[in-house]
């Protein structure tokens, strides 16, 4: 099973020479040991970026390890609140606080620097966000809207088939990329490389083994086993962004929600087999979650959907 290899986009650190040593130690701390993906490590780069940034003007000086250990709960603060001013919702705030905690672990793990103030600062309440789920229409219309709007053939064909791979067996956007050609379903299951390096095996329907197949037979380099699975005009793995871009595209012409990401057909998966009388515990082990509590989100769409039946359905509910 291949490992997807991840070119870090370039981000611009305002920091010293010594700090900016130990941002690049601890991207790679994160790549290699905590096993998070490039794009993890990316988002919590930007954050960092941001934090330095805000550093900079607030301080009047370039951040530095000095610095960033006489910091105080004050200042963490100042700088969530310029992020609120910035426009950033509950759930970046709690993501910028949880790399600038991150980072501030590894320096004093490693004995660089030490700031307790950090550990005092509270995550903002995020609330209990519940899966947006598309409808099995929307569903479907996503992957049918996908198969004109590339002018070529094998690249409607490699939408339609990494749409119906993520709707139809639930994977993370990232799980998919990372696929070679040699990993593409053989049978009914197929092997899945999720968080953490950990293996699962999904089944797969016919439907999926088809647009699979009938992708690699139109692509113009005769689809090497060695090669990714889905690949650009350029041959080179497929970046999580351009699949990203194609379903705003889809979600544009379909006036879908701003909610509809190639995340929500992994949510749909999901609440359609609960919804279909799949248990928990199976949907668990199909979507490769560590906690089962992680996968009770989806009872209580199922619980809001049987309550609005309910309301719209029994004669006294609206006395």
């Amino acid at each position: 099973m291949h490992r997807q290899t991840y070119e870090q986009p370039i981000i611009t650190f305002e920091a010293d020479n010594e700090l900016l040593s130990y941002i690049k130690q601890w991207q790679k701390y994160l790549l290699t040991e905590r096993r998070c993906s490039g794009m993890t490590v990316s988002s919590y780069g930007r954050d960092m970026a941001a934090f330095f940034k805000f550093l900079a003007a607030y301080k009047e000086k370039t951040p530095s390890c000095k610095i960033l250990s006489k910091l105080e709960i004050i200042d963490f603060r100042a700088f969530l609140a310029s992020r609120t001013k910035e426009g950033l919702d509950r759930v970046s705030l709690s993501r910028n606080l949880s790399a600038i905690r991150n980072f501030f672990k590894y320096l004093e793990h490693n004995n660089i620097i030490s700031n307790p103030a950090i550990s005092s600062i509270r995550s903002p309440g995020t609330g209990k966000s519940l899966p947006h789920p598309l409808t099995k229409e929307q569903a479907f219309d996503l992957i049918k809207t996908a198969q004109s709007l590339q002018k070529e053939l094998w690249l409607s064909k490699r939408d339609v088939a990494f749409l119906t791979l993520l709707y139809g067996c639930g994977l993370r956007i990232s799980e998919a990329l990372s696929l070679d050609v040699k990993d593409k379903p053989k049978s009914d299951t197929m092997t899945v490389l999720g968080k953490g390096n950990k293996e699962r095996v999904v089944p797969v329907l016919p439907i999926i083994k088809a647009t699979i197949d009938d992708y690699l037979k139109e692509r113009p380099d005769g689809a090497p086993l060695e090669s990714p699975l889905f690949i650009g005009t350029q041959g080179d793995r497929v970046n999580p962004g351009v699949m990203q871009r194609q379903i705003r595209r889809i979600r544009e012409i379909l006036g879908l929600p701003d909610t509809v990401t190639p995340h929500a057909l992994r949510h749909s998966f999901a609440t359609h087999l609960l919804c279909g009388g799949a248990d928990l515990r199976t949907i668990q082990e199909l979507l490769g979650h560590e906690s089962l509590s992680t996968t009770q989100r989806y009872t209580a769409l199922d619980e809001a959907k049987m309550m609005q039946t309910f309301n719209a359905s029994h004669p006294r509910a609206h006395k």
